[in-house]
């Protein structure tokens, strides 16, 4: 791994600053998922879901408002610990955060999926394309990276 000319304390500022960037573009889909969900309680055809559905939706809206407070949970550790020297710390939890906040939105992304599906299609293409959602997202979030990281560690050997 080739090695930067900075400091620890100027690597932990630039990769604040790289997370504070892929955070912008995952609360931002937050943001609109969470507005969508929370104008579907007051559609006309709302009340007409049954249990299974309304129990999805109350999850997805939860898990929604998890993944937003898990994005936006390092600017508020950042307030808090800032000029403190705690730079590194404060990568090191805001990273977790965003890692779980990303957990809880492919949970949401699916949920919602789910959701729609089940009330255009039914239960079963519902599921099937919750499933698929949640494979895809899985995939290209996790496994994916994981893969490349394992191809970048063995390349650097």
């Amino acid at each position: 791994m080739r090695e930067r000319n900075e400091t620890s304390l100027e690597r932990a500022d630039r990769n604040f600053g790289e997370l504070l960037q892929e955070l912008r573009v995952t609360q931002t889909g937050v943001q609109f998922l969470f507005a969508f969900l929370l104008t579907l309680a007051f559609t006309p055809r709302f009340p007409s879901l049954d249990g299974v559905q309304r129990a999805t939706y109350v999850t997805t809206l939860l898990l929604t408002v998890i993944a937003a407070a898990l994005f936006t949970a390092p600017a508020a550790v950042h307030r808090m610990l800032f000029q403190l020297g705690a730079k590194r710390r404060i990568v090191r939890v805001s990273s977790r955060l965003a890692a779980y906040g990303m957990a809880a939105l492919v949970l949401a992304l699916s949920g919602s999926v789910l959701l729609v599906v089940d009330v255009t299609v039914g239960r079963g293409g519902g599921i099937a394309a919750g499933a698929g959602t949640f494979c895809f997202c899985t995939g290209l979030w996790g496994l994916l990276p994981w893969l490349m990281r394992r191809a970048v560690l063995r390349d650097d050997d």
